[in-house]
Order: structure tokens, then sequence, then C-alpha cells
């Protein structure tokens, strides 16, 4: 028992608080860029703060549930860390001049918001954990393991919010099959 909280313990900090540092970064770069952006107010930061706290919410939920869905209720906390740490990854090598959105401070907004509902939602969410390996059984998990791997091989960092975006979708897709 101790461990499973200890676990979620650093959940919370390397999937929840190091995105939550990355998106105050990134926000604050987003506003130095805007003229006198210098001198916005600190507070224009802290909507950042609100990942870190989903995460912990989030994964006391989880700790609490001793029900075996075979789903996930809600976006894992290590997934949207993965999102938002690929971020400055993506400004590194800017494909397609993605930097110009990711330091665009509505899209850090709507980032925040988006991945925090999605922690707290109770969206029943694919679990990549196999128990068989047939097809009928995993069509879901197959879908998007066989969708990723061109993703990887032709988009780069890219292809992280793209396969996020695609496991989202599948998972809401196949919602009613999802075990």
């Amino acid at each position: 028992e101790m461990g499973k909280q200890l676990d979620s313990l650093s959940d919370v900090v390397s999937f929840g608080v190091a995105p939550g540092l990355i998106l105050f970064q990134l926000l604050r770069i987003s506003f130095a860029a805007e003229p006198d952006g210098l001198d916005t107010p600190f507070y224009w930061m802290l909507p950042a703060l609100l990942v870190p706290m989903a995460a912990a919410w989030r994964l006391a939920r989880f700790n609490l549930d001793t029900t075996d869905r075979g789903h996930f209720v809600g976006l894992p906390v290590p997934a949207a860390g993965l999102l938002i740490a690929s971020l400055p990854l993506l400004m590194l090598y800017n494909p397609m001049n993605i930097q110009l959105i990711i330091v665009n401070k509505w899209f850090l907004y709507a980032i925040i918001i988006l991945i925090s509902w999605l922690m707290v939602s109770t969206l029943p969410l694919l679990n990549l954990k196999f128990k068989k390996f047939g097809f009928s059984d995993n069509k879901p998990r197959y879908i998007l393991i066989l969708a990723s791997i061109p993703m990887i091989l032709f988009l780069g960092w890219l292809a992280v919010p793209v396969i996020f975006i695609t496991y989202i979708l599948v998972s809401l897709l196949f919602k009613n099959q999802l075990s």
C-alpha cells in the first residue's frame, strides 16, 4: 500500500509538477515576445499550476478506486506529462514552424485547460495492457499501435501530439469495447 502511494507521489512530481513548470516557462516565453511582455504580472502564468493540481487529484482518485475496470478513468498522468514534455522538443526541432503555435499564450491556456480536464474527467480511456493477444479482444490497442508506427517514422517529435490525439479518438470511438 505504501509503495502505491510513493509511486503516485513520484508520478505527481515527474508528470505533474515538471510539466507544470514547462508550461509556466512557455507562458513566460509567450508573454516575453509581446510588446511590454516582460512587465506581464506573475498571475498570468499561474494557470500552469492547474496541471500539477489535476495530476494530484487524478492520482488520489486512482489510489482510492479499487475497481478493476480494464481501462483508465480519465487521462493517465504520465500521458499528460509526456505530451507537455514534448512541447520544448517540438520548439527545438520546429517541424512545420510549429514553434509559432506553441509560444502562443492562448494555445498554452487551451492545452492547460484541456489536459487538466482530461485528467480529472471520468472518460473511459484505453489501457494498453494486453490480457490476451487476439485481435478481437484488443482491436483498439492494435489500431493505436499500428497507426503510431508510421507517425513515429514520418513525423519525428510531432508524432507525440498526433499519437496523443489518436489515443483520445480511438478511446472515444471504442469506449463501449474497452476492457
